[in-house]
Order: C-alpha cells, then sequence, then structure tokens
C-alpha cells in the first residue's frame, strides 16, 4: 500500500471546491490531485490549531471516494468518533472557518447536529455510528428521511461491544447499510486484543476463509487499498449499485498518512499542538507543574511498589491516563482492555472479588459508559474497586463531550460509595494513598486536566480519615467550601474580597461522601453566608451539602446558602479559562455572589458596597 504525496503548497483545485458536489464532475486524475491539496491543507490548518491529526490524514482518500460516489448529505455519512473529520469539515462549506477549529465560536473538532447538514449525527465517544447509522437505515425503511446510509468506523472502535451489539442487529434486519471498517492497527495507540488479532490475519490472507462478518449476514468486501482513491471510488460505485443489504468495506489505511513526522510518531500525532510542519516540533508550553494525570502514575507506581495486589486498568487510554507509566514498571499489572469500558469495570470488580486491588483509570466522560457495571457489578456487592477520574470539570478545545460533569452525581447516589475530589496534585498524591488503603468498598477520586498547580508534593502519600474535609484559611463572614480543583478561584476570590473588608474562610471538602457533617455544619452556623463550589453538574457535592442541612433542619433562615456548579447546559469548545468564565465559576463569580448576596441581606460594610457590583475592575485582585 503506497501514498506518495509531494509537498504542496498552493490549493488552486481545493479553491474550487464549495461543496461535494464539485468533487462528482472531477476525472479521477483530478481527484488524486486535490487529495494531495486536502491533505497539504489538513496539516496546515491543524499546524496552526492542533487538534486531531492522524486520524484526518489517514482518511483524506476515504473522504474523497465517499463525497464523490454518495449523494452527500441526502445520503447520511456518520464518522465514529468523528476525530477524524477535518477533512470532512474542509469539503463540506466550513473551510473559511478551520482556522478557528476547536475555539470558542469556531467549528467543533467532532461532527455536530447543529454545525452543518452534512453531520447527520454528532459523536465523540467510540463505537456509535453502527448503531446510530441502523437507525437512520430503518428511519428511511419507515418513511423517514430518504438516502443511503454510510458509516465510518475504526478497526480500534470496533473492540467495544455497542458495535458487535448494532453489528448482530443489523445483520439480522438485512436492511442496505454501508459500513466502512477504517482499519489502520491503531486507536490513540496501537489496537490491542484479540478483534485486532482477527483484522491483522484477515487482512493478511484475503478470501481464503468465509469472515466474521459474512457470518453475521453483512456481505464482506476487501481488504483494499484505503489511500488508492481510484480503486475505492471503484469500490464504493459497485457496491453502491448492487447493495441490497448491509455490506462492509475493509479498507487498510495508515494513521498520518503522508506526513513524515505523523508516520514516524509512535501515536501517528494522534492529538497535537501547533506544530512547524518542516520539522514537526510541536509548540507546547513549558509546563510549570507536572501534569494532575503524571502525578496520579508516579502515585499509583510507588504504591503498588509496596503492594503486589494494585492493578492498573484502562480502556484504549493508557498514554492519556498514565497507565503507560505504571506499565513500564509493572507490565504484568497493567492491562488495557481496548475501547471497552463495561469490560473494564466488571473486570475490575472480578480482580477486586479475588483479592487485588484493581485501580480502574478512565476519564469522567467515558466513566458514563460503564455506569450500569458500576451500579449492578461493583457497588451493589460492595466491591472495593478503585476508580482513578482523570479530566474533571471542563476540559478546553474538545468541548462538551469530554467535559467531566456527571461524575460526583451518579456515584455519590450508589450506597456504599467514597467519592473524593483532588484540590491540588499533593491532595491527588494522598488521595491515591487513601484509595489504596481502603477495602471497605467502592471508592473515587476525580481531578482536572493539566498541569498542576506547582505545590510541594509529599515523597509519599498518605492515607486520609475518611470523610474528613480541612479548613484552608480561616475568616468570618462568608464560608467558601470548594469540592475539588475550584479551590484556586476561591483563594483567589478570599483575596479579593479581602479587599473589600470581607473576611472568608476556605475550606476544602474532599470527600463529598461520607459528607464531612462536621465541617459543614460548622461553616454553616458560625458565618452569616454559606457557598458551596464544584466543577461538576447540578445534583451533585451542593445537593448532598443542601440535603444534609435540610435534613437537620438547620435551612431555617440563620445563614444564607448558595451554590455554584456547572450550569444546566452543555458549554461549547473553548479554552478552559473561556469555558470557566461562562459557566461562572471563576474567582470574579465567586466574589460577585458574596457580595451581591450579603448586600442583599444588609451585611454589607460600606466600603464593600461601593464596590459592589459587576462593574468592580478585575485587577483589584489581590495575588
Amino acid at each position: 500500500m503506497g501514498l506518495i504525496s509531494a509537498p504542496v503548497t498552493a490549493t488552486p483545485l481545493l479553491d474550487r471546491v464549495t461543496g461535494p458536489q464539485d468533487l462528482r464532475i472531477m476525472d479521477r486524475d483530478t481527484l488524486i490531485r486535490l487529495a494531495g491539496e486536502l491533505r497539504a491543507e489538513t496539516i496546515n490548518i491543524v499546524s496552526q490549531t492542533g487538534g486531531h491529526l492522524g486520524s484526518s490524514l489517514g482518511v483524506i482518500e476515504l473522504t474523497l471516494a465517499i463525497h464523490t460516489v454518495f449523494d452527500t448529505p441526502r445520503d447520511k455519512l456518520i464518522w465514529d468518533v468523528s476525530h477524524q473529520c477535518y477533512p470532512h469539515k474542509i469539503l463540506t462549506g466550513r473551510r473559511e472557518k478551520m482556522l478557528e477549529l476547536r475555539k470558542k465560536g469556531g467549528p467543533s473538532g467532532f461532527t455536530r447536529r447543529t454545525e452543518s447538514p452534512f453531520d447527520p449525527f454528532g459523536a465523540a465517544h467510540s463505537s456509535t455510528s453502527i448503531s446510530a447509522g441502523l437507525g437512520f437505515a430503518m428511519a428511511r425503511e419507515l418513511g423517514g428521511d430518504p438516502g443511503d446510509v454510510v458509516c465510518v468506523i475504526g478497526d480500534g472502535a470496533m473492540s467495544a461491544g455497542m458495535a458487535f451489539e448494532a453489528i448482530n442487529n443489523a445483520g439480522a434486519l438485512g436492511k442496505r447499510l454501508f459500513v466502512i471498517l477504517n482499519d489502520n492497527a491503531m486507536s490513540i495507540s496501537p489496537s490491542t486484543g484479540a478483534i485486532a488479532t482477527y483484522l491483522a490475519e484477515l487482512g493478511a490472507r484475503p478470501g481464503e476463509e468465509r469472515s466474521f462478518f459474512e457470518q453475521m449476514g453483512f456481505t464482506y468486501h476487501g481488504p483494499v487499498d484505503g489511500h488508492d482513491l481510484g480503486g475505492l471510488v471503484d469500490s464504493l460505485h459497485s457496491l453502491r449499485q448492487h447493495a441490497t443489504g448491509p455490506v462492509l468495506l475493509h479498507a487498510l489505511t495508515r494513521k498520518g498518512a503522508g506526513y513524515d513526522a505523523a508516520e514516524a510518531s509512535a501515536d501517528k500525532y494522534h492529538g497535537v499542538a501547533k506544530f512547524d510542519i518542516a520539522t514537526g516540533q510541536q509548540a507546547k508550553a513549558i509546563a510549570a507543574a507536572p501534569s494532575y494525570t503524571k502525578i496520579f502514575a508516579g502515585a499509583l507506581v510507588k504504591e503498588a511498589a509496596k503492594d503486589s495486589r494494585i492493578i492498573a486498568i484502562t480502556a484504549a487510554m493508557e498514554a492519556g491516563t498514565g497507565v503507560d507509566i505504571f506499565r513500564r514498571h509493572f507490565p504484568d499489572r497493567a492491562f488495557d482492555v481496548g475501547i471497552a469500558e463495561q469490560h473494564a469495570v466488571t473486570f475490575a470488580a472480578g480482580l477486586a472479588a479475588g483479592g487485588m486491588k484493581p485501580f480502574c483509570a478512565i476519564y469522567s466522560t467515558f466513566l458514563q459508559r460503564g455506569y450500569d457495571q458500576i451500579v449492578h457489578d461493583v457497588a451493589l456487592q460492595g466491591l472495593p474497586v478503585r476508580f482513578a477520574i482523570d479530566r474533571a470539570g471542563l476540559v478546553g478545545a474538545d468541548g462538551p463531550t469530554h467535559a467531566g460533569a456527571f461524575d460526583v452525581g451518579y456515584l455519590a447516589n450508589l450506597p456504599g460509595f467514597t467519592v473524593m475530589a483532588a484540590s491540588d496534585e499533593a491532595e491527588l498524591v494522598h488521595m491515591v494513598a487513601t484509595a489504596a488503603a481502603h477495602d471497605a468498598g467502592p471508592i473515587s477520586f476525580r481531578y482536572p486536566r493539566g498541569d498542576g498547580t506547582g505545590v510541594p508534593l509529599p515523597e509519599a502519600g498518605t492515607p486520609l480519615p475518611i470523610g474528613k474535609g480541612r479548613i484552608v484559611e480561616d475568616g468570618g463572614t462568608v464560608a467558601l467550601l470548594s469540592f475539588g480543583a475550584r479551590l484556586g478561584e476561591c483563594l483567589m476570590a478570599r483575596r479579593m474580597l479581602a479587599a473589600y473588608g470581607i473576611p472568608v474562610t476556605v475550606a476544602d471538602a474532599r470527600f463529598a461522601k461520607p459528607l464531612d457533617i462536621d465541617l459543614v455544619e460548622d461553616l454553616f452556623e458560625t458565618h452569616e453566608l454559606f457557598v458551596t463550589i464544584e466543577e461538576g453538574a447540578t445534583g451533585g457535592f451542593a445537593a448532598l451539602v443542601l440535603g444534609h442541612l435540610a435534613g437537620r433542619g438547620l435551612l431555617d433562615g440563620r445563614c444564607a446558602v448558595r451554590t455554584l456548579t456547572l450550569p444546566d447546559r452543555f458549554i461549547a469548545q473553548a479554552s478552559s479559562e473561556e469555558m470557566y468564565e461562562e459557566a461562572g465559576l471563576t474567582a470574579h463569580h465567586i466574589a460577585l455572589l458574596v457580595r451581591e448576596t450579603l448586600a442583599a441581606k444588609g451585611g454589607l460594610s460600606a466600603r464593600a458596597q461601593r464596590f459592589n457590583g459587576r462593574h468592580v475592575p478585575r485587577i483589584q485582585v489581590a495575588e
């Protein structure tokens, strides 16, 4: 499978493309030249914006072939995960906006129904395309939207059970549906598991036996060269002309194809910062402190050195969760189960029942995919599975599909669950130790994406007293009770309010469950205003605090109570700072809430009243 791409600087063919209809009047040689321009344009854009490059470069030819053969948007094109959709967006009328990719107000890094009629189904999580595509196909059969349906799914996504559930259903229904298996032997890292081995063998011995997909009721075609544009167009034309039921086209591609720096990289430039095209050098800012992910991995390695029962599990996110670091020290105790969160959770439950100490390291947004297993297989049996929940809160450019907003609510309502959140990286080290020592049931700890705050790290973690928070700064009139990594914003708000003569106590809850009821009641009873702050959705930490206070009859007027959570809406992609600004969870918003509430109660000093309101300049913040 060869792909030869000479450097391209001008894009005269691409400049003529206003939509897929323009591709359908081009001859074969012109399309091939256009592929070179589209690849160059994709590289140029991502070099200036950052984003998912390798996956997009791997589908340049597939994207052109699909839009050439099928009548999009009448025919529905569904990208699994959709992080590979940049060439698709360039060809479907969004080229001029692509330099704003993944920024506030710009195109999403994933497909979005609200963004374009060429995006019939939104995505960002894995293995949903065939299920959604089958839904579109059945809607067509039942009198809904007409047209063919094309689903593009990667081999990594085929490791998830949902893909096989959809294949099982589609094969039984027998309706016309096109599935293109984009097989590049990669997820973020190289694909793992028996499915990856099977697909590799299927590609090496085409036609020798009836494939699994044929046995499941699909017409199987392939494998074909996913970078042979002419061959792809011919294959798709033939399949479209003759298909009567579900069809699977097996295309072998290369992640990062056509860009040497990407192809030479271990992750094929899966996700990159801005970079220099000539050298491939990424312009990553120098970190002021290690990332929370690295801190977690290092702390877990230290705990595992002391306890051979500690196991690390992740779901196709070894590098993203730090399990790759753990694997380097303990290869026999690290498990990447593929894109299979449900299995990961129950696998961990079985390990716990067998006497091990499993740490299930999964992003907050992906842990949602295993919720029934958390309830039924872990919580109901009281098994001590440890959940390390990365990417808590808002995550910036990946937007609402990757935000860690809901885990506190959906875990803290489960009987016997211990739920923690780290306010900084030192606290994270202690929470890893706490989880390692905890055998009385399931326990979780959440922490944000990105670099730590720079606080000194302990040499070793110390288990925390279960259900006990801490006072960070003593004050008087106002109590700010933070759960998680908004603690720094609370301390900044304290400095702002001190300039207005308002004394503030800042406390770190540490635990949402069990709640530190002594701390909550003490703060409530000794302050005029009590505010909870968290980087999670409504129904989380604040709801637990309010539920306790109401149950104790303490919400009867003696102290004003306010809560700050993520708003009840999905916040579109932007920088993390812009997203928290929109969410109203910055130091300025905290201080403003305090001033407005005290003013309404008549408890604001004359000096503070002079500064009350949104007109207070932010430069008043005392650093």
